[in-house]
């Protein structure tokens, strides 16, 4: 059986997108008699491939835009994917792509809360419209966690075509390290100074709560008076300026480190010498850091809100993001609580002994699979 997986819409591996596809491809089944054939932009021919001989790669000869993107997948897609013989196509990026295949079947990922994906349209309601039936067209919907099926289920969508598969960690790489004995985590090309907290999340939308978390930190510095930094990790849009003007606001604006765009194969170590992951997003549909975090040995506190009440568990301690006073207590609970904390590791890395990308790829194949025979 011949597998096409779309790399396009992934931002090159550089977000979250691009990180689900490193890892799924990286686990895929060699013992499943399916040969797996990824195809995107040129630039992306080697961002992709693990290196082992497990993928091969088709690259599409088209400029390097959205727009681009978007009129290839709706009026070539279809005989790209006859050429190539798939039997079967998994669009990663399925809250993005607004066409999938229909004579070859199609399984599409779904990340986001689509809701707030198609408020994005600004009113355009054909463009909703399309994005929807589209959607709808593929047979089957990967969603990767219950929050985004019921998600789905609101918005018309068939609940037997929703198949909930959630997103895996790689454990050789997320696990707790020895304490570093330097007072600064050196990560080329960021010094970073200890003790720190760390969000990691892209500064992309306000339901991000970057904003609210400077305003806790804040007064948790000035009640506590301690020493911790705020870390905030990840790629940045047009919101960010927001972001950085609220910290460079704030009072403590020498403890705050904005990183930018954070390379994923480094986040290992970023988390291992945090304190704490505090997670404050309330539109989060899948919530991997928070169980990334968990798995290096870190406690973690986070948002009552979205998927993470469901990926976290009782493992971690949660806060209304909108009541600043109540996210500064639990800031400060995490790091100054050694029983808290005590528990929270203890809990956190028996839980995420159930995620892995070994049964995320194994369950995906075995979907496509089916629709196949």
């Amino acid at each position: 059986m011949n597998i096409g997986i779309d790399v396009f819409g992934c931002d090159h591996g550089r977000s979250g997108f691009g990180s689900y596809v490193l890892s799924l491809v990286k686990n895929l089944p060699l013992d499943k008699g399916c040969t797996y054939d990824l195809f995107g932009a040129e630039i992306d021919r080697y961002t992709f491939d693990p290196g082992d001989g497990r993928v091969s790669y088709s690259a599409v000869q088209i400029p390097d835009s959205v727009t681009a993107e978007q009129m290839w997948h709706l009026f070539a897609a279809e005989r790209f994917a006859a050429k190539q013989k798939y039997n079967a196509v998994l669009f990663p990026a399925g809250s993005r792509i607004v066409r999938y295949t229909r004579k070859t079947p199609a399984v599409a990922v779904v990340h986001d809360i689509l809701n707030e994906q198609i408020s994005s349209f600004n009113g355009k309601t054909w463009i909703s419209k399309l994005f929807i039936q589209s959607l709808k067209k593929a047979e089957k919907i990967i969603a990767p966690s219950r929050y985004i099926r019921k998600n789905l289920v609101n918005l018309g969508f068939a609940q037997e075509k929703i198949e909930v598969i959630y997103n895996g960690i790689d454990h050789s790489m997320f696990y707790p390290r020895p304490a570093i004995a330097s007072d600064t985590l050196s990560i080329q090309p960021f010094a970073i100074k200890k003790p720190y907290i760390i969000y990691a999340s892209r500064l992309s939308k306000s339901e991000k709560k970057h904003i609210e978390l400077i305003r806790a930190f804040s007064l948790f510095k000035k009640k506590t008076g301690l020493p911790h930094r705020l870390v905030l990790a990840g790629s940045e849009d047009d919101y960010a300026e927001s972001v950085h003007k609220e910290a460079a606001l704030s009072e403590y604006a020498c403890d705050i480190f904005i990183t930018g765009y954070f390379p994923y194969k480094d986040f290992p170590e970023l988390y291992s010498a945090s304190e704490a992951c505090i997670f404050p997003s309330v539109a989060e549909g899948v919530g991997l850091p928070v169980i990334e975090a968990m798995a290096s040995g870190v406690p973690v506190a986070c948002a009552k809100a979205g998927s993470l009440p469901e990926i976290a568990g009782d493992c971690a301690l949660y806060f209304n993001s909108d009541d600043i006073e109540q996210m500064s207590s639990a800031i400060e609970a995490i790091i100054t609580d050694e029983k808290l904390r005590a528990k929270l590791l203890k809990s956190g890395f028996e839980w995420v002994k159930r995620f892995s990308w070994e049964k995320t790829a194994e369950k995906t194949v075995e979907l496509l699979m089916s629709l196949a025979f």
